[in-house]
């Protein structure tokens, strides 16, 4: 057989040494290592009593936000929806009907809203491509369980309450850009 490059490989058939073949001084630095960690600080915390501190701009579990009338603000236009890379979230729209106009803030409004978290990867591109700042993703955690389908969270789920003392502060995802924005009020998106 022809060879296919000039390269060579030396190959060196060195014997060990006593010392080598009874492994002791590998042994030893290992326990030494093994031993060393015995003594430093502990990185686990004793949840759910003590809880560990996120940072501000942490990406958890989403929520559908309302505005100041308790009105939803999500009007169904898809764009997250595009935007998400794992195709988690799914959504139908519907029109709003007569007399429903303190409940949805637009004509058009999300009937079905579902986000499959088994799907998604928090990364944020809902919250981004929102036009309407109806999506925002919190510090909450997304529990385990033991059921697929649990893992499906509906309108319902998401929503958040009507009540303005429960809802839920999300003024520090919110950047510099954003709030500069929010001032202009020639623009559409701003007018009340």
């Amino acid at each position: 057989m022809q060879r296919i490059s000039n390269k060579s490989i030396i190959v060196s058939d060195k014997t060990m040494s006593f010392r080598e073949k009874i492994y002791l001084p590998a042994i030893i630095s290992g326990m030494i290592i093994t031993f060393s960690h015995l003594f430093r600080k502990k990185t686990t915390i004793r949840y759910p009593e003590v809880k560990r501190e996120f940072s501000a701009i942490y990406r958890g579990r989403q929520v559908l936000k309302r505005d100041d009338e308790g009105r939803e603000r999500c009007t169904a236009c898809g764009l997250c929806a595009v935007a998400c890379p794992a195709e988690a979230i799914t959504m139908m729209a519907a029109e709003r009907k007569t007399g429903e106009e303190n409940s949805y803030r637009e004509e058009k409004y999300a009937a079905v809203y579902e986000i499959n978290m088994l799907r998604c990867i928090f990364c944020g591109f809902c919250e981004e491509a929102c036009p309407k700042e109806a999506i925002f993703l919190t510090e909450k955690l997304v529990f385990s369980d033991y059921e697929r389908g649990n893992f499906i969270y509906g309108k319902q789920d998401l929503l958040e309450p009507v009540d303005p003392q429960n809802r839920i502060d999300v003024s520090k995802r919110e950047t510099p850009e954003m709030l500069a924005f929010k001032q202009e009020i020639n623009l559409r998106h701003n007018k009340k």
